[in-house]
């Protein structure tokens, strides 16, 4: 397989440079479809692979806390591309072949291909193997005609084809198979952008979106006839209120013997009224004239650097890495350590590099912070991880998985 697909990789390539703009129309439609059906069979070859990997655990065996996860650090993936790639993968597998034949035939896209999927297996529950072999047929045929949103929606009513005696009851367990799906859909997304700021992307389900509004929707309100902020404006101020709120009751739970908290860290010039920029303990950055406002604010905590860098207030050390010293330790990992994870500080445990028990120190040159996944890994597997020599963790691999045993870094949490 390796073969022939570097053989398709170098037909393609050498279609990259053609001159597109010499190609008749018809020549240039042929171009597109061709190309959109290749597509689709490079998908089935790719979703048989990903399928093959899941099941083999390869994404465990080095080190990754799920086969997704593994994806998004291999192919350089979203998480959620990742996922949907897994699930969509083993849909097929464990389904009716005839979907895969058809998007291994170009016939059906992968967006079309999740929908019918996700509808024969509705039919199957709501009827029988037959009638979702018949469905697979019919919605195939659409799926030539119709786009995936469409197709759902007709999907919807496809027993009325196939099998039109359950048909009222299906539709039933169809909505309720809807209810699920956007019960398994739901997601928030912040993505940190390159000036510090947060795009929020995602999806509410129906409950969650009604707290939202309740809570969101009277403080985002005019503030009278001089208010000129948009309504996007309003919304955003709105949520920076609601959490400011939520960070002032004690109803929060605790995150590493911590009250949850915003931590800012700042030199101590910056902290005397000098010009200067402070740091979240997120990552972000924020101006001179914000850091010392936040310091009025007693959920705010400071953390204030030395002229070199290094964390003036971390306090006495002890057994357990909690107070000022975890917060030192945030502020140098900025969540798990471990190659390609991208957990924040507050889903990871303090490791002891060198352990407790075997006369370890509890300090910040002693300690790691690591999700809770990579610190059992770390605990039953043949990874290394130390200090290097800028004081920031690093981890070697097993001789299995690296024979040159290069030390590895995560670089989600510190670009540089």
């Amino acid at each position: 397989m390796v073969e022939a697909l570097a053989l398709a990789d170098e037909a393609v390539a050498a279609c990259v440079d053609d001159a597109v703009w010499a190609l008749a129309e018809d020549e240039l439609i042929a171009a597109l479809d061709a190309t959109h059906r290749l597509e689709q069979r490079l998908a089935a070859v790719k979703l048989a692979l990903v399928r093959e990997i899941d099941g083999r655990g390869t994404a465990h065996a080095q080190g990754a806390s799920s086969t997704a996860v593994w994806l998004r650090e291999r192919l350089r993936l979203t998480i959620s591309t990742a996922r949907r790639l897994v699930d969509l993968a083993a849909a097929l597998d464990t389904g009716n072949p005839g979907i895969r034949a058809a998007l291994a035939n170009g016939d059906i896209t992968v967006d079309q291909a999740r929908v019918i999927g996700d509808t024969v297996a509705t039919v199957h529950t709501s009827a029988d193997a037959q009638a979702a072999d018949k469905a697979v047929g019919v919605l195939i045929e659409w799926a030539g005609q119709f786009d995936p949103t469409l197709l759902r929606k007709l999907g919807t009513r496809i027993l009325d084809h196939v099998a039109p005696e359950v048909a009222d009851a299906a539709a039933q367990a169809a909505l309720e198979a809807e209810a699920r799906r956007a019960n398994r859909d739901r997601h928030l997304t912040l993505s940190e952008l390159s000036d510090g700021r947060l795009r929020l992307a995602g999806i509410l389900d129906t409950e969650t979106a009604g707290l939202l509004r309740a809570a969101i929707d009277p403080l985002s309100a005019p503030s009278g006839p001089d208010d000129t902020r948009c309504a996007g404006q309003r919304r955003h101020d709105a949520l920076a209120a609601l959490c400011r709120l939520t960070l002032r009751t004690t109803d929060l739970p605790e995150h590493g013997g911590d009250p949850a908290q915003i931590v800012v860290t700042t030199t101590f010039d910056t902290l005397a009224g000098q010009l200067g920029p402070g740091t979240l303990d997120t990552g972000l950055h924020l101006t001179p004239d914000t850091v010392r406002r936040l310091a009025c604010d007693a959920a705010i905590l400071p953390t204030v650097l030395g002229s070199t860098g290094q964390p003036l207030d971390v306090g006495r050390q002890r057994r357990l890495v909690t107070g000022p010293l975890r917060r030192a330790l945030v502020l140098r990992d900025r969540g798990c350590a471990f190659p390609g994870c991208d957990r924040p500080p507050r889903w990871c445990d303090a490791h002891h590099i060198r352990h407790w028990a075997d006369g370890g120190t509890t300090s910040l040159a002693n300690a790691v912070l690591l999700c809770g996944h990579h610190h059992r890994h770390l605990h039953h597997s043949d990874w290394v991880v130390r200090l290097g020599g800028d004081g920031h963790p690093e981890f070697i691999p097993p001789a299995w998985l690296d024979p040159d045993q290069i030390p590895r870094r995560n670089h989600y949490h510190r670009r540089t």
